[in-house]
């Protein structure tokens, strides 16, 4: 599964969508390491990848569109 997901967050062009779809390779790690029996590298895992990341990059472009809506007009 992380290969999958590591792979589809290649693969994917719109920002927007590897955005989600590196939540959901954050969110495949913390299981991996959840069966590997790192519960604590997990959780940190759980929040910094499937969470933090994704809501700062998401701002992030959302900044950069607006600024550039407004540079247009």
């Amino acid at each position: 599964m992380v290969a999958i997901t590591g792979t589809a967050t290649v693969v994917v062009r719109d920002p927007v969508r590897q955005t989600v779809v590196a939540g959901f390779f954050g969110l495949a790690l913390t299981l991996m390491l959840f069966a590997y029996g790192a519960p604590d590298v997990a959780l940190s895992e759980l929040v910094v990848a499937t969470v933090a990341v994704p809501v700062m990059v998401l701002l992030a472009l959302a900044k950069l569109r607006d600024r550039q809506k407004n540079e247009g007009s």
